[in-house]
């Protein structure tokens, strides 16, 4: 055998230790980070959700609608977003999603591109849960939410936002969670579609829990969907903002504005919007900041007061 130097030795012995563990393994998803150029003007860091007009939009809760007048199909919502807003940047609820076929999605794309509108997240709600003790039932969680990185890729959505359902008389489980999360950020980093968690029931989505199974599974292609009022339905305003601190040291490209929330008593609690906003630059948050009017009154107007004072407070 010929001689070899140390640094030789060393790369093959390296490229051995991959090539053994490759079954199962994606190197890609372990090694690279997502890297979006985020815009750095106001207007364009601004997405409008089509959550808050779930009374106005056809989809899989139509039976709760309210509204007596022709629902908007989802295709459409972006043209209206921005004639409307003059934003260009949309998220679509899954909920208004008919179907997650691909060419349903490939038809969703063709009409936001008409509009002059790209989607920069999606909210998909999954029926399974990534902590349920049946391992079934856990894998069943893990389909779905590859399942929405593909409709993401169709649609040239760089993230989705997975929600985490919980399970009746079962605690939360950071482990199960974690590993559940890491499989789909695996498939998410093979697509370049990064995976977000948001702080939204207070149970399942704890902040603190979110972020434990964000620091268990440790993967640079799963975050943190800071919302700025979820955690205030507690009726502690310390607790929603230490969480939403907590939160935005994981984010990386989406968070959600709201003024406030309904408490459980029905009341509506407003947030501090101009101390959230000082939150996210603190922790070096560069990403977009999406819309959810999620109060009682017309979205439409509610929105733009939200867009009005996102812009003040990002001059």
């Amino acid at each position: 055998m010929g001689n070899i130097s140390r640094r030789d030795f060393l790369k093959k012995s390296s490229n051995l230790a991959l090539a053994a563990a490759a079954p199962g393994m994606n190197p890609r998803a372990i090694t690279t980070k997502p890297h979006i150029k985020f815009p750095s003007q106001p207007r364009q860091r601004i997405s409008v959700a089509s959550y808050p007009f779930r009374d106005f939009i056809e989809g899989r809760n139509n039976a709760r609608h309210a509204s007596k007048q022709p629902l908007m199909k989802i295709k459409d919502f972006g043209a209206m977003v921005v004639q409307k807003f003059h934003i260009t940047n949309i998220e679509p609820w899954s909920a208004h999603f008919m179907s997650t076929d691909p060419a349903y999605a490939a038809e969703l794309r063709a009409a936001f591109e008409k509009a002059g509108a790209r989607v920069v997240n999606i909210p998909a709600d999954i029926k399974q849960s990534v902590y349920d003790p049946d391992s079934a039932m856990r894998s069943a969680a893990i389909q779905e939410g590859k399942a929405w990185v593909d409709v993401a890729v169709i649609l040239g959505s760089p993230s989705v936002r997975l929600h985490m359902a919980g399970v009746r008389d079962v605690k939360p489980d950071v482990d199960r969670a974690a590993a559940s999360l890491r499989q789909i950020a695996d498939y998410g980093a093979e697509k370049n579609v990064v995976i977000n968690l948001e702080n939204d029931d207070l149970v399942s989505e704890d902040a603190f829990f979110v972020v434990s199974v964000i620091e268990k599974a440790n993967h640079p292609y799963l975050h943190a969907l800071p919302d700025f009022a979820n955690s205030m339905m507690t009726l502690n305003a310390d607790f929603n903002y230490r969480a939403v601190k907590a939160m935005f040291m994981h984010a990386y490209n989406i968070s959600h504005v709201k003024e406030g929330e309904e408490g459980p008593n029905g009341k509506f609690v407003p947030v501090d919007v101009g101390k959230t906003f000082g939150i996210a630059k603190a922790e070096g948050y560069h990403g977009y900041f999406s819309m959810e009017m999620d109060r009682k009154g017309d979205p439409y107007a509610g929105t733009q007061n939200l867009i009005d004072m996102t812009l003040k407070y990002l001059a």
